[in-house]
């Protein structure tokens, strides 16, 4: 079973900045594509980023050239840096892994 662990989340002022990680310890990390999701109370989980084993990358309309999606095989992590973050971005935020595996998810609150 894909263990899947989530940290970084929390209370930021918009125009700020989080970077959220998700570490898997217990398989073959570099050949999958890991990605971020995320969902807010009432509606569906959407797409944020997604990252293969080869390092392309997919990024949703609503976040292109704020956050970057990026992989450390050796230390089996997928990090999501998120930059000029406004208040829609506020949600909670989840990692997505192989065999359709997902983290605990984290909160993320953009507010003044």
């Amino acid at each position: 079973q894909v263990r899947l662990v989530e940290s970084g989340g929390g209370l930021v002022q918009p125009g700020g900045s989080l970077r959220l990680s998700c570490t898997n310890s217990r398989t073959l990390f570099s050949v999958y594509t890991m990605g971020w999701y995320r969902q807010v109370p009432g509606k569906e989980r959407e797409l944020v980023a997604v990252i293969t084993s080869s390092g392309s990358t997919t990024y949703a309309d609503a976040v292109k050239g704020r956050f970057t999606i990026s992989r450390d095989n050796a230390k089996k992590t997928v990090y999501l840096q998120m930059n000029s973050l406004k208040p829609e971005d506020t949600a909670v935020y989840y990692c997505k892994g192989p065999n359709d595996s997902w983290g605990q998810g984290t909160q993320v609150t953009v507010s003044s």
